[in-house]
């Protein structure tokens, strides 16, 4: 097992990029290695999930992590591509470069990576994953939008996190990256912070200045989903992943007590043992061993 940097053009042309964590030969893999393809939220990066959770989910799994659009190592676009159509397309260029067999995928999305996630359900082309993992997420935006009901952390970020003036926005993305992390720590939440600094601002705001209705999506999908969320999220609001449950049937709910909005930093062990039971378990149903 080893950790691999790469990078794909997207159709636009905007570069994506990329670590996989396992398995180099995905021929050898193919068939019997789930893949999971991490996708995190605004304003953040591929290395959110830190490397040790990346290590344990990779004892099971080809672990990709990728960096959306704007964020990390992938190029920066314009506003203008910032759309459902380039998000999904740039899931679905990371998926053709690395699962080339089509063999079995699970899709994890942080926070706003939910939406994204949607983003390439709703491609016409896009091959029906595994399963879903959705955690602290939205999966839909704008006004109204159950699905998408954020809290009072985010509400206070914004707009001053997307701003020009340098002092405007590190304190408000100070903030806002203060509330992700344990108490505690306090090297995670630089770490956090420099990942946001390093988004330019206009990606920040880009990101919320579309809207997007994904319930019909979700509840004709027929996919398996685990629903992942902290009973504390500030940033995400609970009722967003509760009205998904009532949406879904069949839904896995693990509602964490007292978890924030990223409960893969508040325990990476549990967090590792629920999302490989859930591979385990429909990666068998589908036939995989």
């Amino acid at each position: 097992m080893g950790t691999f940097t790469r990078r794909v053009a997207a159709g636009d042309g905007t570069d994506i990029a990329y670590r996989v964590t396992g398995p180099a030969d995905v021929a050898a893999s193919a068939g019997d290695v789930p893949t999971l393809l991490l996708i995190h939220g605004w304003a953040q990066s591929g290395a959110c999930w830190g490397d040790g959770l990346i290590g344990d989910l990779a004892a099971r799994c080809r672990v990709i992590a990728m960096d959306l659009r704007g964020h990390g190592g992938s190029d920066v676009p314009a506003v203008d591509r910032l759309t459902s159509e380039d998000f999904g397309g740039d899931v679905a260029a990371v998926l053709a470069a690395e699962v080339p067999s089509g063999g079995p995928v699970f899709l994890l999305g942080w926070s706003y990576g939910g939406l994204v996630i949607c983003d390439y359900l709703a491609r016409a082309d896009a091959i029906a994953p595994a399963g879903l993992i959705l955690v602290g997420a939205i999966t839909s935006i704008g006004r109204g939008q159950a699905g998408g009901r954020v809290g009072p952390q985010m509400r206070a970020a914004l707009p001053d996190a997307y701003s020009d003036d340098p002092a405007t926005a590190v304190a408000a993305l100070q903030s806002f990256a203060g509330g992700l992390a344990p108490a505690g720590q306090g090297a995670c939440v630089q770490r956090l912070l420099g990942t946001s600094l390093t988004v330019p601002p206009q990606i920040r705001a880009g990101l919320f200045a579309r809207e997007a209705a994904n319930d019909a999506l979700l509840e004709q999908s027929g996919l398996p989903m685990l629903l992942i969320h902290g009973t504390a999220d500030a940033v995400v609001d609970i009722s967003s992943a509760e009205h998904l449950a009532g949406l879904v049937p069949g839904a896995l709910t693990r509602f964490w007590d007292g978890a924030g909005h990223a409960p893969f930093l508040d325990d990476p062990d549990r967090f590792a043992r629920e999302v490989d039971e859930f591979v385990a378990t429909k990666a068998v149903a589908g036939g995989v061993r």
